[in-house]
């Protein structure tokens, strides 16, 4: 590790910490536009997260360490993981040391302890979306390892930083299989980030609350770091994305004339794929609880074609 890569490691960490909640915003704005009424504007994430820091946090009486510590707890591991995914390049210290596996091991931990938490005061509404989100995760991960392996069986490696350099630095080749995995990825970027069809981010229904169930007792510091750390997932499962399946423009090893390049494509595709985000929840319809391992089946289903096809496609080559 040089001076170099580890500025470089650095300056993505804070590009991700301080550009999540804008993403955020991007996504909300746009969802408004589409939906006809008056966005609040793409500052909106930081607005809220300065007035929730400002206050005063209100504890349950009966609430443990684990319920105080969580949330720092769901920051730092968000915070790891968008480290891990080369974002505006692959030469970083971290990236080069941690495979899709580990990426996958650090999510778990922070939803095990999101839930754990939301258990720990005895309020029938933290059990119930923490026993909702168990069951939508439990269906998710299957289907996100199934598209990892895809896009390791193409360059032979579960290492994100050889993918992008097998898929973006070498001769371009078409993969079949990478267009199921594509499909399947976005059905789990979308339950495993509370978004429409899944969950709704922004409903306090019981029928339908999830995410927000599990988090109705925290208040102030400790929800600004919970709501900042969700953003900071989002913002790391589109770059995921990004690395699994538009990996062209990441500056390669060595390559430091590419970053501002590097830095105005990943502006570009951030946008675009927000845009996206936004267009799918306002065409979709929210899915009853009960139909959500249909949803969840079909993006496993998905990601097992994809593996299957590629396997196909080089016995038969």
């Amino acid at each position: 590790m040089n001076t170099s890569t580890l500025s470089l490691q650095l300056l993505q960490n804070m590009l991700v910490v301080l550009a999540a909640p804008l993403l955020l915003g991007w996504v909300n704005t746009c969802r408004a536009w589409m939906q006809s009424r008056s966005a609040a504007g793409i500052f909106q994430p930081y607005r809220n997260l300065a007035k929730l820091f400002q206050k005063d946090a209100v504890l349950a009486h009966n609430a443990s360490p684990l319920f105080r510590y969580t949330p720092y707890i769901l920051f730092v591991s968000m915070w790891l993981a968008a480290a891990m995914v080369p974002v505006i390049a692959v030469d970083l210290p971290l990236s080069t040391v941690v495979d899709v596996i580990a990426l996958v091991g650090v999510f778990a931990l922070a939803r095990v302890f999101i839930a754990l938490a939301a258990m720990d005061v005895g309020t029938s509404f933290g059990t119930l979306g923490a026993r909702r989100e168990m069951l939508v995760s439990f269906l998710a991960e299957p289907a996100l390892m199934m598209v990892f392996f895809t896009a390791a069986a193409i360059s032979h490696s579960t290492s994100l930083t050889t993918i992008v350099g097998v898929l973006a630095h070498k001769e371009f080749v078409l993969h079949p299989s990478l267009a199921f995995a594509a499909i399947a990825f976005i059905m789990v970027l979308l339950a495993e980030n509370a978004r429409i069809p899944v969950d709704n981010p922004s409903t306090h229904l019981e029928l339908t609350m999830i995410h927000e169930a599990m988090i109705l007792e925290y208040s102030a510091r400790h929800l600004a770091l919970i709501e900042w750390a969700s953003a900071i997932k989002l913002f790391a499962y589109i770059t995921i994305g990004f690395a699994l399946f538009l990996p062209w423009g990441i500056a390669g090893v060595g390559e430091w004339n590419a970053l501002p390049l590097a830095l105005v494509l990943l502006v570009i595709k951030l946008a675009a794929a927000g845009f996206g985000l936004a267009l799918l929840e306002s065409v979709s319809a929210k899915l009853r609880i009960f139909r959500a391992p249909e949803f969840l089946g079909t993006a496993f289903l998905l990601a097992v074609l994809g593996i299957l096809t590629h396997f196909l496609r080089t016995s038969v080559a």
